[in-house]
């Protein structure tokens, strides 16, 4: 997609360590209208596929999930939580994730009354590094025995692992930029 394309070598500053910051305009403060041309290059790609719910996890998906869903019929958006509350009541399907960026280990619990048997998901994410936080999500639906149908994500490290593993075990990974080298020193971003 070479409008986010665009913006990400406008606003986005490489980091040492591998690290891509476009908080400017996707994960702190938000771009509605880039996020809902975003839904609707998804919806696009994912044209023809029954999705019942958009499921992404907290806090960066849930904006781009929420933009999303208009273009999939108003589907709704479930969100996995990183940390238990009381407002998290009823049984929950639980597993841990690593975050390359956070760099820790976290839960993520999604209500069993928000996921159910036979629900086609899709999955939204703003970044795909390692592939951690995807594989808990399709670790959830499969608890849940809904199936992943696809699996959008805003930013790909192409150059990193995670889209490469999920592709392999037969995922359809839709990425709308693949990074596919990164340098720091420079800024300079390259996409596939």
């Amino acid at each position: 997609m070479k409008e986010l394309q665009d913006r990400i070598r406008r606003d986005g500053m490489v980091k040492p360590g591998n690290v891509l910051k476009v908080d400017s305009f996707l994960n702190h403060q938000c771009d509605v209208a880039l996020f809902d041309h975003m839904g609707a290059e998804w919806a696009r790609i994912f044209s023809g596929r029954h999705i019942d719910k958009i499921l992404t996890i907290e806090a960066s998906g849930i904006g781009i999930a929420c933009c999303a869903a208009w273009h999939f019929g108003d589907v709704p958006v479930v969100f996995a939580k990183k940390t238990q509350s009381i407002n998290l009541e009823g049984d929950q399907y639980v597993t841990k994730v690593y975050s390359y960026t956070k760099q820790r280990e976290f839960p993520v619990i999604v209500a069993k009354r928000f996921l159910n048997a036979g629900e086609r998901v899709l999955l939204l994410d703003d970044f795909l590094a390692n592939g951690k936080a995807m594989q808990g999500l399709i670790d959830i639906c499969g608890e849940a025995g809904a199936q992943v149908v696809g699996i959008g994500i805003a930013i790909e490290k192409g150059f990193q692992s995670g889209g490469e593993i999920l592709r392999r075990a037969g995922y359809d990974v839709e990425s709308l930029a693949i990074v596919t080298s990164m340098d720091a020193e420079t800024g300079a971003v390259e996409f596939a």
